[in-house]
């Protein structure tokens, strides 16, 4: 047997330049000298890493090697209920994304964890919804020092004060839970808001009916300016704006569930941020000494007007964000949380060189 394991990968995107890529296993690979390939479910692997758009339909009978499943979203957690987790199934193979019929995406994803040797995961609630299909589950956040280039120094504002989002097309539509927020705000402050993002989105299963994102923020807010988001200048973008936020739908089980990610990410540039009251950002302001979660407009409204208004109060929210992140969530830190989940398996890949522990099947 060879001494370094063959590791399949299947991506987000075969270029590697989808965010669950280089934030999560293509960026820890690198890291670590791992070399791999596109899986194909006809070749035998050592290891096979799937990421959440990976086609679970033919891999979760996967006869060969061992298998970490990285499952980002709380689908689990969607009530049976739900007309889109009913639809999800049909729809991803309608699209092509599935190759084989999935009437059940949730029995789909059960069956997929219960094949895997262990699952990866972003929340400590998304855990307890996964453990009875896998007992081997490990809570991993992505990294971001790949777009980090930038860190924010100066606090003060001038005028329009610039407001800054930034996501994927598909979740820009998260903006119009703060619509009347930000139009009561310009009543009595000149308002501009950034959205960093791709420069087009596709209206379903990131596939169809293309639309410029720009016509999708401006039915949120009049005064908008639209980035296209690059690793190279995301964060020069970002931290040029005075706040920045993440609205989210607090009655979406999915969306709810979400983990912090891009809530260290700006507190890694050192931005004031302000945020929905899901669990993972109470959880996470908590911890950092702040309250700057909200569930009604009329939080959104006053913890907006605090910051607008005080440049202490926006230096100190990016100030213990930054260094909350810098104890908490390091890059190298993330990376042993790697080691840990592929060592749990019998893989090694912390030492200079990749080799098999224990043995695989």
């Amino acid at each position: 047997m060879s001494s370094k394991p063959r590791i399949g990968y299947a991506p987000c995107s075969t270029s590697f330049a989808h965010p669950g890529d280089y934030r999560r296993f293509a960026g820890y690979a690198s890291s670590r000298g791992l070399s791999f390939e596109v899986a194909r479910r006809e070749e035998k692997y050592d290891l096979v890493v799937l990421t959440e758009l990976a086609d679970i339909s033919i891999w979760r009978n996967y006869p060969h090697g061992k298998v970490v499943y990285d499952l980002v979203d709380s689908y689990l957690a969607i009530p049976r209920t739900d007309i889109k987790g009913c639809l999800r199934g049909i729809a991803k193979f309608v699209s092509r994304q599935n190759q084989r019929l999935q009437l059940s995406y949730w029995a789909a994803i059960r069956s997929m964890c219960r094949r895997s040797d262990a699952v990866v995961c972003t929340t400590a609630m998304q855990r307890t919804f996964i453990l009875p299909f896998c007992q081997n589950v490990h809570v991993v956040l992505d990294t971001h020092d790949a777009v980090v280039r930038d860190v924010k120094q100066d606090y003060k504002v001038g005028a329009p004060i610039s407001l800054v989002w930034e996501g994927l097309p598909s979740n820009i539509n998260q903006l119009g839970k703060i619509r009347s927020v930000l139009r009561e705000l310009s009543r009595r402050y000149q308002l501009e808001l950034n959205v960093v993002t791709d420069l087009e989105g596709f209206l379903f299963l990131d596939k169809f009916w293309k639309v410029p994102s720009t016509k999708i923020v401006r039915r949120v807010f009049d005064r908008t300016k639209v980035h296209a988001w690059d690793k190279n200048t995301c964060a020069r973008i970002i931290t040029e704006c005075d706040i920045a936020v993440i609205p989210i739908d607090l009655r979406n089980p999915l969306t709810v569930g979400k983990p912090e990610n891009k809530l260290i990410l700006l507190w890694r540039m050192g931005m004031p941020v302000v945020t929905s009251a899901t669990p993972a950002y109470t959880r996470a302001m908590d911890e950092a000494g702040m309250s700057l979660t909200c569930k009604d407009d009329v939080e959104w409204e006053t913890k907006l007007e605090t910051l607008i208004l005080s440049e202490e109060a926006r230096r100190d929210a990016g100030n213990r964000g930054k260094e909350y992140v810098l104890r908490r969530f390091s890059e190298a830190l993330i990376h042993d949380q790697w080691d840990a989940v592929f060592r749990s398996i019998g893989f090694d890949f912390a030492g200079e060189s990749s080799r098999i522990a224990f043995g695989s099947n």
